[in-house]
């Protein structure tokens, strides 16, 4: 296989080896380094059968696609060498592999989870858009009327003789404005980034900062790779959807009764390598966590938690984080989370754009 062809791999999100037809190693891109801790150098030469534990299953795809001369796809593979248990889905299709060696073979390993992952979020992003349309209708649908509501009860303030009778008039007036509210709430994610350069922390300083003012018991803990490039985006929106995440963590941890363990929430940064968002593939993204050691999520709003209006918390509007979806959504990103009780952590991801893409 042609260099320029190997250089190619190197850039593929997909796990990549290739082997050749004694099936020794003969190269692994920087995925398949990573997926089974291995670099090429140690793994050249070396037989499949010697590298990994339970490799069956791999050596029968690849007998199939050798006696077959096609591809062959298998996707329940357990692959174990040393460092655990991966469970993989594989093709192998054949190839040739460069002028000393005849032919071989290309085998693409995908993660299992990782496919699951890639089809949720792919389902998330469809589900913000139906969100952000959702709510777009509903708002505009309540706006008129609650205005005439509002004005209605202006009126009839005005004309009333008792004093008494005011008060119900003043909460007609007060309920309508805090609707008003609300819907104008709903409304803001329409608007469109202003991109400009942004420090992510500079953006975590100010949530952290916020926290602490609202929440003065509360510990605000900084774990950041400096090193971390500047990213194109919206700096307002971004803020407001780490805060809203950041303090609804802050808020659940608020409404439990006091405990002995002291409240954290934790702001975290590394860069990610080679990662696919909104279907697009991005070399470097930044790796945003925002974890606390708060009662957690319960189950019955997991598959929901993101759902405009759905809310664990008296009061709660449910907003929070579909906001915060919509607007790392608009930077092209995408935001998940694993919770547990004592542990939850909201992992955002942002695409760092290379010089010429800008």
């Amino acid at each position: 296989m042609a260099n320029s062809a190997i250089s190619g791999l190197d850039l593929l999100a997909t796990a990549v080896m290739l082997v050749d037809e004694n099936e020794l190693v003969r190269y692994m891109n920087p995925a398949a380094e990573n997926l089974f801790g291995l670099s090429t150098r140690n793994a050249e030469g070396t037989a499949l059968e010697a590298l990994f534990d339970g490799g069956s299953v791999l050596a029968a795809a690849i007998g199939y696609a050798r006696e077959h001369n096609c591809s062959y796809s298998e996707h329940d593979l357990t692959l174990s060498n040393g460092h655990g248990a991966l469970h993989l889905s594989c093709t192998v299709t054949p190839v040739d592999v460069n002028v000393d060696v005849a032919a071989g073979f290309l085998i693409e390993f995908r993660h299992i989870e990782q496919q699951l992952k890639i089809a949720r979020e792919e389902r998330m992003l469809d589900q913000s858009q139906a969100n952000r349309e959702l709510i777009r209708n509903l708002a505009h649908e309540i706006k008129n009327p609650l205005g005439g509501i509002r004005g209605a009860a202006q009126l009839l303030d005005r004309e009333l003789e008792r004093p008494a009778l005011h008060e119900y008039t003043q909460v007609i007036m007060k309920e309508a404005d805090r609707l008003q509210l609300l819907m104008d709430r709903l409304l803001t994610p329409h608007r469109l980034p202003q991109p400009a350069q942004v420090n992510i922390h500079e953006v975590l300083e100010r949530v952290r900062s916020v926290i602490l003012a609202e929440f003065s018991r509360m510990s605000v803990c900084r774990d950041y790779d400096t090193s971390l490039p500047t990213i194109e985006g919206d700096r307002e929106q971004l803020i407001q959807a780490t805060l809203n995440i950041a303090r609804n963590a802050a808020q659940a941890i608020a409404s439990q009764p006091p405990r002995r363990e002291k409240s954290v929430i934790r702001l975290k940064t590394r860069v990610a390598r080679q990662v696919t968002l909104a279907r697009k593939r991005y070399r470097h993204a930044i790796d945003l966590r925002i974890m606390d050691n708060g009662p957690g999520i319960p189950d019955a709003l997991r598959e929901r938690v993101f759902y405009p209006l759905v809310s664990g918390r008296e009061g709660g509007s449910g907003l929070g984080l579909t906001l915060a979806q919509n607007f790392i959504s608009q930077h092209h990103g995408t935001v998940t989370f694993e919770s547990a009780p004592g542990k939850t952590v909201f992992s955002i991801l942002l695409p760092v754009k290379e010089r010429d893409e800008l």
